[in-house]
This record gives C-alpha cells, structure tokens and sequence, in this order.
C-alpha cells in the first residue's frame, strides 16, 4: 500500500511537473513570437537552468540570441540543439548554425554544416551559393587588407551607435544612439532589451575623428526608433527611419510586430518640418534604411514587402531585400522595384551608394565571415548591378558589420559593428580606404610543393608559372611550408610546374576562369628515378601523349608544348643523355611531302627544346614520313583513322651524353 501511495505521489509529482514546464513553454514562445527575444530568453533560461531540456527549448534559446545578433551565446544553444536533437531539426538551423560557427572561428565545422545545408539545393538560395563559391574564405581573402579601422571612441557609448550618414558635404556626420540623452526615464524595446534610438550629430576633422555630439533638435526625434538618415547632396532634405506608430502607440501588425517606416522631412526656416510618411510604407512590412543614388533621382531602402527573395522558411521572421524607387521631378515616386541580383534568402539592409556608383551593403545571405558582412557591387554597362563581391578584413569580421559609407574623395569613411572590445552593444568605425575594390579580373594561384613519396612539404623548390606560348611569367622559391602562390590573369592557359634538383619535376597545365577566383594546385616532386638505358623511347616511359600539330603546320601548339615539358625535365634532372627525335607520318599523302612535313615537325621540337634552355649539342633530330610505319596501312591500303593515327607518332631516343646510338 505504501508503495502504491509513494508512486501515485510520484506520478503527480512528475505530472505537475510536467505541466509546469509546458505551461512556462507556453508562455515563453508567446513572448518569443511577438519578437519580445529578451522577456523570452529569460523564460527559456530559467527552464534550462531546472534542467529542462528539448529541441524546441534549445531551438528557440537559441534563436534568441541568432536574432539578436549575439552569435557567440547562439552557439552555446545551437551546440546542445546539434548534439541531442539532430534528427528533429530544419535545413533553417543548419544555416543557423553555420553562421554562429563563425563568429567563434570554427570554421571548417562551419563549412561542414553548409556542405549539408548544400544538399538542401532549392531550399533556399544560400545553399547554392555556398556550392557555388566553396572557397569563399579565398576570395573574401583577395579584397582584404585595403583599410585602416579605428573605433571612434569618442561618440561611442555603452549602449549603441550606428548607421552613420553624409551630411553637408560630409561637413557632419548623423548617427543613431540609444543612449537615451533626453529623459530620465530609460525607454526599452522588448526586441533587445536597448533603450529606444534617437538622432545625433558630430563634426569630423580632416582625418575622420568625431567631436561636438549633439542631438538633433526640431520634431525628428521622438520617444521611440529613430535611425539611418540620409541626405539629398543640397542637405535640405532628410530621409530616414522610424517606428510605425500612431497618436504616441505602437501600431502593429496581423502578427503583433512594430513594422518600420521611411519618412522624409525637409529644412525651412532654420529648422525641419514635420516629418511625412513615403508612400509605399505598408502596416504588414518594414520599409528601413534610406539611401540616395548620387545624383537625388533614386532612393534605395531595405524591406520585407512582398516580392522580396529574403524570407525564412519557417514564415515567422521576413528577411529583408533592397529595393528602390524613382524620385520623380514632381517629388512623387515610382512602384518599388527588387535589386535583383543582390538580394538573396538571407537578410540584405543598410545600403549606400557612395559617389562612384558603388552600392555597399550588409548581407547575413552572401558567404561572409559571420553574422552580417559588408558587400559592393558596382553597375554594369546595362544598367544593372554586378555580382556582390565581400569587401573583406578589417571591415568584415565574425560578428556583424552593417552600415557602411565612404566619401570616395577623401577615402575616409564610417561602419558599424558589434566586433569585440567595443564601447558598448554596436559601435561606429572610422577607417581610411587605402586602395579601392578590386574588380579588375583576376586569379589567385596557389598550392603546396610536397615530396610525392613521403608528403612532407618541400623547401626549395623553384615554381614557375609558363603562358601557353612556353614564355615564363613568373617564378618563386618555397619555404619550409612548401606553399606557392601567383596572381594571374582571367581567362588565360598557363603551366605551373615545380621542380628540384634530384627530383622529377611536376607540372600541371590549366586555364584560369573569366571572373576573380582561387584555384588551388598541389604539385607533388619524387625523388625516384626512372631507370633508362640507351634505345630507350621517352614516349613510352613518360606517357607522353602525340605531340600534335594544326594540319600541314610544325609550330608547337600549346598541347604539345605541355607534353614537350616532359622531356625538357627529364633531360634536366637526367644532364648525362642525349635526345634523337624521330617525327613519322601516316602513309597518306604525297612521299616526298611527308619526308619535307616531318622533317619540319622533328626541327621544330627539337628548337622548342633548345628555346626552353637545352643545350643543342644534346638533341638531334630527323623526320622519317612514312619510312617507318608500325602496321600495314602504306600507300594504297585502306585503314580505319585508328590504325593510321599509330603510324602518326613523335619518339625521344635515348642516349648517353655527347653521343646518339644507333638504335633502329
């Protein structure tokens, strides 16, 4: 009796227990869907500090922090999310997961996940982008190193600064702020637990450092989100963003979410007028973020409307595309259009364009380095906008890198980021731009030298790189690492070869591709040496292909030069040989222009070797026609193209230095 009374206590036990926890779930995910992430994280914690544990839990624990662009605490969750509850989770969280990987530099697991998120192709763009660009680390690489970065600590505080913006000529700088200056009642948003954002001015020096912060008087500011302005070049007109709120209240949309709005004022009389609505802000979407082509004619601005690529397949969390409208010469404005090719499944939002016509924006959808990196993309000669290109370190970084702009005439510029020993939660950059991007096509070559036996990298090795014409372009000697590397042109046919005195060259012949990459080449040198003797065929022992030539020419074509680099190396690892070239025909064709063909075809590879530094006393060579046919197929005979093409051959004879055996 006493223990079916104990169990029965137990069960309830559990049984309240249970209950408990679904009905504090309950009440955090009704926090969590109306984007309350901080009122929600709190939930959830203390459900997992009492040991409470689930997909959902970790999911969404999670998700608070992803959402929140605190990507670090995000793998925390994520790490529990993908060790207990791997089979019952989204390709969304495999993307999640990647990008969180990043800010804590994990990133070969990083690449692991998006190899499988990959396998998810027509899930989402993202995944085939990442099968696209694989190497992106490479080319992220290829752009770095073009600025000098300083936070701005002297308008940063311990809360949040972002969104810079040009003003009067980039006599001003305008910036977002939350640190709350006008009231001692300290007014947070529910979203990230930050007092509500105002609009504040500075003045720069000549070399970009900020002073005299003060907020921006007039009927811009409110009590809730101000941010992101930008100005029409004569400064009399302000676009910017702000809450979507009516009589002093939040006005929500079907789901409870506080959309954003673009509202523009103009400067009369020594102050700005009251601020108006666009007219494609929508209740249901966000509509953020204004930025103004350089002539004034076009607006560009970050939303979630409908049309947009940016979404989240679990249709909660709309990701944001940039858009754009005409400002016509009435002040009315054009339908919004999508960017297009810009624009992907994840979030893209703050853009600019600087004076060059180079848009920059932040993206979390193009491969980056973690969180949202900064992108350019400049416009083609059809109007439309260039592949994005990440603009790389310093600016970009794991966590998030937003807001960027530059004046192209000084070089200076500002971004934000909420990077590590920083003021406060996101903090304004200045930097100076010591080169600009790099879009003239080119590729980065480059590889390891390693001994072919052992894989040990090898020192010393020279590397070459050689046009199709055989003419060297470049050349280089490793390290101890044994690592290479040459920048080359787009489009173009080159042979890199490495090689070391005692050891069998390695060569490799490719053709670059036609836009900026990485190609990545590994050359493998042996000190093994191929045992020959005099009559020896180099054809044979060295798998050297028909040396071909254009029909009734004898210039060495670039296929036969990569096959004639064979013998160039084995005669400089083997200095004690000499080299008989025998050039044959097929039987068809006149005797005597045979004889006069192949004559001209043996002389010309024997000069291709001496050009390519082959000491001449060491190569001799005759060309036989159709002396010497290896099958029936003479004159009159008739013979498949395969039987005919036996006949049509190139040999390498062998022999001791100084001398030419007779080996027929």
């Amino acid at each position: 009796m006493f223990k079916k009374l104990l169990w029965c206590l137990t069960f309830f036990g559990l049984t309240a227990t249970v209950y408990a926890q679904k009905k504090d779930l309950d009440k955090a995910n009704k926090k969590f869907e109306v984007l309350a992430f901080i009122d929600a994280q709190k939930l959830y914690l203390k459900m997992a500090d009492n040991g409470y544990e689930s997909a959902e839990l970790f999911s969404k624990l999670g998700d608070t922090y992803y959402f929140n662009d605190d990507l670090k605490e995000a793998v925390v969750w994520y790490d529990k999310l993908f060790a207990k509850y791997k089979d019952q989770i989204g390709p969304e969280y495999y993307f999640r997961y990647a990008q969180s990987l990043k800010s804590v530099k994990r990133y070969s697991e990083s690449n692991q996940l998006m190899t499988t998120f990959n396998s998810f192709q027509g899930y989402d763009i993202r995944a085939n982008k990442y099968a696209e660009e694989p190497n992106y680390l490479q080319l992220i690489d290829f752009q770095s190193g073009r600025f000098i970065v300083e936070n701005a600590k002297e308008i940063n505080s311990y809360t949040s600064e972002f969104g810079p913006a040009f003003y009067h000529n980039a006599n001003k700088i305008v910036f977002a702020s939350s640190r709350d200056s006008s009231s001692l009642v300290r007014r947070k948003h529910s979203w990230n637990n930050q007092p509500f954002l105002q609009l504040f001015t500075a003045i720069p020096d000549s070399v970009g450092v900020l002073s005299q912060v003060e907020r921006m008087g007039g009927k811009i500011n409110t009590k809730f989100h101000e941010s992101t302005p930008a100005f029409t070049q004569d400064g009399k007109t302000m676009y910017f963003t702000r809450n979507n709120y009516v009589a002093g209240k939040y006005k929500e949309d079907l789901e409870g979410i506080n959309r954003l709005k673009i509202l523009k004022t103009d400067y009369k009389n020594g102050r700005w007028t009251n601020p108006v609505e666009l007219p494609f802000n929508n209740d249901e979407y966000s509509v953020a973020h204004p930025a103004l082509s350089p002539d004034g004619k076009r607006l560009y601005f970050s939303s979630d409307m409908p049309g947009s690529v940016g979404y989240d397949l679990d249709q909660k969390f709309a990701k944001s595309d940039l858009w754009f409208v005409e400002i016509n010469e009435d002040g009315t404005y054009s339908e919004p259009e999508n960017l297009g090719i810009v624009n992907t499944s994840g979030r893209e939002t703050f853009p600019f364009v600087s004076k060059n016509n180079v848009l920059y924006f932040a993206s979390s959808g193009h491969q980056g380095l973690g969180g949202l990196d900064i992108f350019a993309s400049t416009i083609n000669a059809d109007g439309n906008w260039s592949k994005p290109v990440n603009i790389g370190k310093p600016i970009n970084s794991p966590k998030d890198d937003f807001a960027f702009i530059v004046d192209d005439e000084t070089s200076i510029g500002y971004f934000s980021s909420n990077r590590p020993k920083g003021e406060g939660d996101d903090d304004i950059y200045r930097f100076i731009q010591t080169e600009d991007l790099r879009d003239t096509c080119e590729i980065v070559l480059e590889g390891t030298v390693t001994d072919e036996t052992t894989g040990e990298p090898m020192d010393m090795a020279v590397v070459s790189i050689r046009d199709d014409s055989n003419q060297k372009v470049a050349q280089m000697t490793t390290k101890a690492d044994g690592a290479y590397s040459f920048k080359l042109e787009c489009g173009s046919s080159y042979f890199v070869q490495a090689e070391k005195a005692d050891y069998t060259p390695d060569e490799e012949f490719f053709t670059t591709p036609e836009e900026s990459n990485v190609i990545d080449i590994a050359l493998a040198i042996s000190l093994d040496r191929i045992p020959v003797v005099n009559c020896d065929d180099l054809a044979q022992l060295l798998d050297i292909e028909e040396i071909y030539f254009d029909f009734d020419k004898s210039n060495i074509r670039p296929d036969a030069a990569q096959q004639l680099a064979k013998v160039k190396s084995f005669m400089e690892l083997y200095p004690d040989t000499s080299i008989d070239i025998r050039s044959h025909t097929d039987s068809r064709a006149n005797d005597d222009y045979n004889d006069q063909l192949s004559e001209r075809r043996a002389q010309s590879t024997r000069q291709w070797l001496i050009d390519n530094g082959i000491d001449p006393s060491r190569l001799q060579a005759k060309g036989y026609g159709e002396q010497r046919l290896v099958n029936e197929c003479s004159n009159g005979v008739s013979c498949s193209e395969e039987a005919h093409q036996l006949n049509r051959r190139s040999e390498f004879i062998v022999s001791g230095l100084g001398q030419f055996a007779d080996c027929d």
